[in-house]
């Protein structure tokens, strides 16, 4: 394994959709993401791979060396957040890339094919910037979202998925592959590895996530000839419900609850008029389920109180709500010990943040891995893992790889879940 080869490769599509300050923009199925698919094809074709694009625009490299044989796969994703970091996603990919030659170098030399072959993939828009929700192509894939409303979903502009996608010639038509398992590696996006100096970071559960679409409905009227008491501003009253959402958290125990307000839209959006409608998102996360549903209870209650003093309307939707998932334990101590085996330190974790690792976990046995984030930054330019970091997760993902394309974690209900994922991922 050539770590240098792998440094460049990263350090090169860093350079695609690359920002100012040292982040990128390359938010799903833009000109940007294009270019970072299309150096994905080209990697794939060079190495000799058979390259799928299935109907929601995932791309997969194939290795196949047992015909027949279902795949196990690693990756992440290469789409960003606006003005995101170079490292979330797009780490991943290109360290399963070289994970994957890798084994492949191992198994022409050693002339003995292994029990699954392997796939290298590209989810679409795991970020859900341009395009809500996250984690939609890998959700697509295992059935959690229906294919044909994700396609439908439209960004701020009014494209479809659908549109844009096959407007940079990613809309595919092939299936993807039967999966036998799936691993992925990924920065913290949180400070506890680098605080706690721990190389890498096995995680054993998502948090519970729930996001609330909230619109704030007044009246338009003029800002200068409309007197106070005679507005009904949408705008005013949607800033108090985002200081709301940020406040609640403080009536829980601290770090048990996170929140956030992260897009804002609001209309006609000219200076000189009141606002008359605000579309806003809230996300709302806990390790306990209980915690989400008492904050979301408190917030309905709060903003009905504001809507009647504010004589406005406010209508609040449910969406995107996602359970705990627990990753296999057996998972679990099988990167342990690959981690002690190559010399690196490793703790058990919680993710915070979804990942198509998340989606997959529901189809068949998976594996998340992380490797510290310097300040726990993450979603934004100043993001930074260390080269030394990364090479020490591709060597980690290069041995769970290859414990599982041997076979490990392969029981009779992985077989099954493989077999099952064969008709559900066009």
């Amino acid at each position: 394994m050539s770590t240098a080869a792998f440094l460049k490769d990263f350090h090169h599509v860093a350079t695609i959709g690359a920002t100012a300050n040292n982040g990128v923009d390359r938010q799903a199925a833009t000109p940007d993401d294009a270019r970072t698919r299309d150096w994905f094809a080209s990697r794939v074709r060079h190495a000799g791979w058979e390259l799928r694009v299935d109907t929601i625009g995932n791309m997969f490299g194939l290795l196949e060396w047992t015909p027949g044989a279902p795949f196990v796969v690693i990756g992440s994703h290469l789409d960003s957040q606006p003005l995101g970091g170079r490292f979330d996603g797009a780490y991943g990919v290109i360290a399963a890339m070289h994970a994957a030659r890798t084994i492949d170098a191992e198994v022409t030399e050693s002339g003995m094919a292994p029990r699954f072959n392997l796939a290298v993939v590209n989810w679409f828009n795991e970020e859900g910037g341009r395009f809500a929700p996250s984690v939609m192509g890998s959700s697509v894939f295992t059935g959690l979202f229906d294919r044909e409303a994700m396609l439908n979903v439209t960004d701020l502009q009014g494209v479809s998925v659908r549109e844009a996608l096959a407007g940079i010639g990613y809309l595919g038509t092939d299936n993807g592959p039967e999966v036998a398992g799936y691993a992925e590696i990924h920065i913290e996006q949180g400070r506890i590895l680098e605080r706690e100096s721990i190389n890498i970071g096995l995680v054993d559960r998502s948090w519970y996530t729930q996001k609330l679409d909230i619109e704030v409905l007044g009246e338009q009227s003029h800002t200068g000839a409309t007197a106070m008491a005679d507005r009904h501003d949408a705008l005013v009253a949607a800033s108090k419900i985002i200081l709301m959402v940020h406040d609640v958290t403080a009536d829980f125990p601290e770090e048990a609850l996170v929140s956030s307000v992260g897009q804002l839209t609001l209309e006609p959006n000219s200076p000189i008029v009141v606002a008359r409608r605000v579309r806003l998102v809230a996300d709302l996360r806990s390790g306990d389920p209980e915690v989400v549903k008492a904050a979301r209870d408190s917030l309905l209650r709060d903003i009905d109180a504001l809507a009647r003093d504010h004589d406005i309307k406010v209508n609040v939707k449910d969406f995107d709500i996602r359970p705990i998932r627990r990753f296999p334990e057996a998972g679990i101590d099988l990167a342990a010990q690959v981690a002690d085996s190559i010399g690196l330190s490793s703790r058990r974790i919680q993710t915070m943040a979804g990942h198509d690792s998340v989606a997959m976990n529901t189809m068949v046995p998976s594996i998340m891995l992380f490797i510290p984030s310097v300040d726990g930054v993450s979603h934004c330019e100043r993001e930074f893992s260390t080269d030394a970091d990364m090479a020490d997760g591709l060597d980690m993902l290069t041995g769970v790889a290859r414990q599982l394309v041997h076979g490990a974690l392969a029981t009779s209900e992985m077989a099954v879940a493989g077999t099952s994922a064969a008709g559900g991922v066009a």
